[in-house]
């Protein structure tokens, strides 16, 4: 790594709230300058953006894609002049690949990109596997950041599964430097004691044995999913379903209706991560029945709070949670309900959660920072 004076991270738009890539953004900051290596982090300007409340929709995305696609590149090609004149040799790694596109603007065999997923890509492809349709616009900018990633000569992918569908789609089947490197963990986890969890728990409305999931309302998500499963296992179980993250949608609360439920649903919104840590180390199960995903952070942050864990069969949860989770077809809130019914047995709860924690040791730093050190200390042909 000493061929490097400098690592130069890529980061997002800070107003786009791309929450879990500001967390791997300032984990990998974290990690190396905990090395005593000098490290920046570049964002996006905030300028014309900020002249409207919000980035995500209408008038203000296009304001917040002049800051993206029109100043930043600017400031890097300025920035990156100044390193040149201080002689610096500098490693560049977009750690988001829907910035892939900055790539033209850096030393190609000098910079690194993170692939997440590809699912974004595909979903403007027409493959509805992914559950992630894309308007006109999207699909011009899927087929930018694909192309982009495809110029790119050292491409990180957080999961096997990611890897084989990104050479599939661009068209490469091997690539030298293109590599698995699984997601480490962005903060920290472990099972919280029962006297505080209990605390916390008690402040969020929950009082008594509860299923857990973690996510967004997209759609991949499968968050209906635990509600017909409740609802299969009927009085087997009577238990309390606790959706955390993003609020419950309308299509969400239909079906709640329709299950006659309600008095059984928590919401908690956002929660921190003291109240997370709370419900992932006393939930019966935490349950991942995801369509489509380019990693799945909760599954090992569950299995280190020692959260029993039930996930969806489709790759790449299994990649993930090897042997410390039961996994179910994400179309069968039946199956999922009989795999829970496992979990009563107590020797295949404790041998679940006891290979959770065995899983867990694959994705902590001291495993996965020197993969990074090795991929930016390669020379490309």
């Amino acid at each position: 790594m000493d061929v490097f004076m400098k690592i130069v991270f890529i980061g997002n738009y800070l107003k786009d709230r791309q929450e879990s890539m500001k967390r791997y953004t300032d984990m990998l900051y974290r990690e190396f300058t905990g090395l005593g290596l000098n490290c920046s982090i570049w964002n996006p300007p905030l300028f014309f953006g900020s002249l409207y409340h919000t980035t995500n929709s209408g008038f203000g995305k296009w304001l917040g894609y002049i800051d993206k696609y029109i100043l930043f590149p600017i400031i890097i090609s300025m920035q990156r002049f100044i390193l040149f004149l201080r002689g610096s040799r500098v490693c560049y790694h977009i750690t988001d690949h829907s910035n892939a596109m900055y790539i033209y603007f850096l030393p190609i065999r000098d910079t690194v990109v993170t692939c997440h997923d590809v699912l974004a890509i595909r979903g403007a492809m027409g493959f509805e596997d992914a559950y992630c349709p894309a308007s006109p616009t999207g699909v011009l900018l899927q087929k930018l950041i694909l192309k982009s990633i495809s110029k790119a000569s050292k491409v990180v992918c957080v999961s096997n599964f990611t890897l084989l569908q990104l050479r599939e789609l661009a068209g490469f089947p091997k690539r030298e430097h293109w590599v698995v490197i699984h997601n480490p963990f962005n903060a920290s986890f472990s099972p919280m004691n029962s006297s505080e969890a209990s605390y916390r728990l008690s402040s969020l409305g929950i009082d008594s044995e509860y299923i857990f999931h973690l996510g967004s309302s997209l759609d991949r998500k499968n968050r209906a999913l635990l509600v017909r499963m409740a609802n299969i296992l009927g009085d087997s179980w009577n238990g309390k379903i606790v959706f955390a993250g993003f609020p419950i949608d309308s299509t969400l609360q239909s079906i709640i209706d329709e299950c006659e439920l309600n008095d059984r649903v928590v919401s908690v919104v956002k929660p921190n991560h003291e109240s997370l840590l709370a419900l992932y180390s006393s939930c019966a199960c935490f349950i991942f029945p995801s369509f489509s995903e380019g990693f799945g952070w909760p599954i090992i942050e569950a299995q280190s709070c020692g959260a029993p864990v039930l996930a969806s069969c489709i790759e790449p949860m299994p990649e993930v949670g090897g042997e410390g989770a039961l996994y179910a077809d994400p179309n069968s809130p039946q199956e999922f309900s009989e795999k829970f019914h496992y979990l009563k047995n107590e020797t295949v709860k404790s041998n679940i959660v006891s290979a959770g924690f065995k899983n867990v040791r694959r994705f902590s730093s001291n495993e996965i920072i020197p993969k990074y050190l090795e991929i930016y200390s390669q020379s490309v042909e």
